[in-house]
């Protein structure tokens, strides 16, 4: 059960899907969190809207990726790995230079969305390894 899952997932199609909607989630979150939340987590709204509209770019990346795939699909699986990288890195930047701002829910809320974007990312790894080995 858990080859027929894993190799599902290693799907470059599959892969971009699943990115799409998650960026997606995450702008969705981030846009509620910022209008009707904001003070339970402790973000500045600014910020909380800057970081739902890089989401929301690269839920339309992800998305097109999926529908309009190419044969060279490796070069736009390495930009979204790198975009989510970089994305993680100023998350994490963020929570540190708000960190006294940010409350227990907030602390939680970004670290949660780091570690599973960092999963991603080594899913999206593994993806273009086996990928480079057909």
């Amino acid at each position: 059960m858990l080859r027929i899952f894993t190799q599902s997932i290693l799907k470059p199609k599959t892969i971009f899907l699943v990115d799409g909607l998650g960026a997606f989630a995450t702008a969705s979150i981030l846009f509620v969190m910022q209008w009707r939340f904001q003070e339970y987590f402790g973000m500045p709204q600014e910020i909380l809207s800057v970081l739902s509209m890089i989401a929301v770019a690269f839920a339309v990346y992800s998305i097109s990726c999926f529908f309009f795939q190419s044969r060279n699909w490796r070069i736009f699986l390495k930009t979204i790995m790198t975009a989510n990288l970089l994305y993680c890195c100023l998350t994490t930047g963020l929570v540190i230079y708000y960190y006294s701002t940010l409350t227990i829910l907030g602390l939680t809320y970004f670290l949660a969305e780091i570690s599973v974007i960092a999963g991603l990312v080594y899913i999206e790894f593994q993806t273009l390894k086996i990928g480079n080995q057909k």
